[in-house]
């Protein structure tokens, strides 16, 4: 998976363009209203969504790829981007809030559950939690080859969990949840035009 990321990124270079995702934005309002001064972003990839928290934040960008890394330095000099796994905690902080956007589905379960539990490694007691994954409504679900139950290679050499909001729940038990919901997300595709997403969100508060 993590071959198949930095080769995207290293071709293709700013995949999603440069307009964050309107979930940053929704998160950034709901962190600001509880006065988070510092944010965790697993997984960001070149730096779409952080620039949105790092006018106002602290913001640390975790991500695998070095190709990435090269284009977030670039684009939002504002965040502290780290090179490594978001598996495993890369802070010897804790901040205030997570904000993951659309890595969870990105593995197979007991890699998920090392994601979750890396975010709460390194956020404080009562801290915000932001996630975004595919939902069990788009139009991919169910293609492809299953490798576990709702999660499938719905393409050649990429693979995707999609959840339901009954097990998105129940990935984070461990927390106060908050809210869920669902909404659509377009985003532009290779070469033109773009492509609608079914995803799904998750607000939810570490217990003190």
């Amino acid at each position: 998976m993590s071959e198949y990321w930095s080769t995207r990124f290293a071709r293709e270079g700013m995949i999603w363009g440069n307009q964050p995702s309107p979930s940053a934005f929704q998160a950034k309002a709901w962190f600001l209203e509880h006065g988070v001064k510092s944010v965790l972003v697993p997984g960001a990839g070149y730096g779409r969504n952080t620039k949105v928290f790092s006018s106002d934040m602290d913001t640390y960008g975790v991500e695998l790829s070095h190709a990435a890394l090269e284009l977030a330095a670039a684009w939002d000099g504002g965040t502290r981007f780290i090179e490594g796994s978001a598996l495993k905690p890369q802070l010897d902080i804790t901040v205030d809030a997570v904000y993951c956007y659309d890595v969870l589905h990105l593995f197979l379960a007991a890699e998920r559950r090392r994601l979750i539990d890396a975010s709460l490694a390194q956020l404080r007691p009562g801290g915000l939690m932001y996630f975004t994954s595919f939902s069990d409504e788009d139009p991919n679900h169910g293609h492809g080859i299953m490798l576990e139950p709702g999660t499938y290679e719905y393409k050649e050499g990429k693979y995707a969990h999609f959840f339901s909001d009954a097990d998105l729940r129940e990935h984070f038990a461990a927390v106060e949840i908050v809210e869920t919901g669902t909404f659509t997300e377009s985003l532009p595709s290779p070469g033109s035009g773009t492509h609608e997403y079914i995803l799904r969100s998750i607000l939810a508060r570490k217990r003190k």
